[in-house]
């Protein structure tokens, strides 16, 4: 019998000894890491310490902040906490973000929608306080496949979703032009790019079967529902009417693959302030790349991200987190004892 592997969320408590109406405290990370590619100098499933750095497939990305987190789970334990300390572990965030959207609507409902969320991605310490959103999509083309010698009598796949690529990319033109004039981000617009295009199986072939992956990175919510209505209607009202003039049976089909929403800067954000007062580093920045912090500030949470590591490790070959990050962590979360113990 063949077992289908489980993959879960973990949203642990540390309870508070006494409630004093102190906000709760939530470290957030993923569990999951990118595949590993090969030429790896150490073995990538095992912890190996070289010249003051932690080797190892996610040492920077994130399970080093992870491995801090969960160290000092018995430490606060002991503590007489005058607040919550809840750990949330989530799967699946390199895969389009899947696991955290499920326990945000399991926090929903148990009501935990206030307090510090300190995302734990790398940041060297440094606080980040926005990002764009990150939304990914495939779609399928279907049309009837044919003899290359008689292209009226086929309807290719290929050609149709090259029109929708082309597309696209009028439509990263448009993004372009609307951009926030107070802007945040390099570069200051939305993005969007083709991933690649996969179809056909000969050149004398029509191509029955074609799909597309593509991508945007809006710098607000409505770029993304702009982008998402312009190329609906694009394929709907004028690309699948031509396909099913020749072929009723055409089809386009949009698979969200994850709509990994942005992270927005607040002007007087308690989170920054309280990492602020640990790391004495009052400095914000923005970075390129995604996380769950969006999806905990949507529901009333005040986030912040600051982890252990460099993001420019990250996804590689000989990924390792240097021992001077996990110091500073530690030293961090140590400071969240003390300033979350009633003594």
């Amino acid at each position: 019998m063949m077992m289908k592997k489980k993959r879960v969320n973990l949203f642990a408590t540390i309870k508070a000894r006494k409630s004093n109406g102190v906000k709760p405290i939530i470290l957030s990370g993923h569990t999951d890491t990118v595949p590993v590619s090969k030429s790896w100098a150490t073995n990538p499933f095992e912890a190996t310490i070289k010249d003051n750095k932690l080797y190892g497939r996610g040492a920077c990305d994130m399970k080093g902040f992870i491995a801090c987190a969960l160290a000092f789970a018995p430490v606060y334990s002991k503590e007489d906490l005058k607040r919550d300390i809840h750990y949330s572990l989530t799967f699946d965030e390199e895969t389009a973000c899947i696991g955290a959207p499920i326990l945000i609507k399991e926090l929903k409902k148990r009501k935990i929608q206030e307090g510090i969320c300190i995302v734990g991605e790398p940041t060297k310490m440094k606080i980040i306080d926005a990002h764009k959103g990150c939304y990914e999509y495939t779609t399928y083309f279907e049309g009837l496949a044919g003899h290359s010698s008689q292209p009226n009598k086929g309807v290719s796949a290929v050609e149709y979703a090259t029109r929708y690529a082309n597309k696209l990319i009028e439509l990263r033109d448009e993004l372009k032009r609307r951009k926030p004039e107070d802007s945040i981000f390099d570069p200051p617009f939305s993005t969007l790019q083709v991933g690649g295009i996969f179809g056909g199986i000969a050149h004398n072939v029509i191509a029955d079967k074609c799909h597309i992956n593509w991508e945007t990175r809006p710098v607000v919510k409505e770029d993304g529902t702009f982008l998402n209505k312009k190329i609906d209607e694009f394929a709907e009202k004028v690309l699948l009417p031509e396909m099913k003039k020749t072929f009723p049976k055409s089809n386009i089909k949009k698979k969200i693959i994850g709509e990994i929403i942005g992270f927005n800067r607040v002007k007087n954000s308690e989170a920054c302030e309280f990492v602020s007062s640990l790391t004495g580093d009052n400095s914000r920045n923005v970075v390129s790349f995604g996380t769950e912090a969006g999806l905990f500030q949507e529901i009333g949470m005040s986030t912040v991200v600051c982890g252990p590591g460099s993001i420019e490790q990250a996804h590689k070959v000989d990924e390792f987190i240097e021992l001077s990050e996990i110091e500073k962590c530690l030293k961090f979360l140590d400071g969240i004892r003390e300033k979350s113990s009633i003594n």
